[in-house]
């Protein structure tokens, strides 16, 4: 499991990447992720190589929204596999996130 963090060279635009199981465990180095990030007008989360998530990471997912300016927020999750859409779309995640 690791989570890397990547701001794009006009700092428009944050790319959080979650490798393995998104759980609790990721929960503070996902946080670190983002949080200190003031510049960002842009959110993605990159799920490519993200095989689990479970309740705990929606909530993370929420966090992240709220912490991006809530309704105005643009966040998306890219690169997700059939198992974690499946999941998205039954937690109703597709009315908050882009989610590709």
């Amino acid at each position: 499991m690791s989570v890397t963090s990547e701001l794009s060279s006009d700092g428009q635009r944050l790319t959080i990447r979650i490798e393995g199981r998104f759980d609790f465990s990721t929960h503070q180095d996902f946080r670190g992720a983002y949080e200190k990030e003031t510049t960002a007008k842009q959110f993605v989360v990159d799920l490519k190589e993200t095989n689990y998530l479970d309740s705990s990471a929606l909530g993370m997912l929420l966090l992240l929204r709220d912490h991006a300016g809530g309704e105005r927020a643009d966040v998306s999750l890219e690169n997700c596999n059939a198992d974690v859409v499946k999941i998205l779309a039954i937690s109703n995640f597709s009315k908050l996130f882009r989610i590709g």
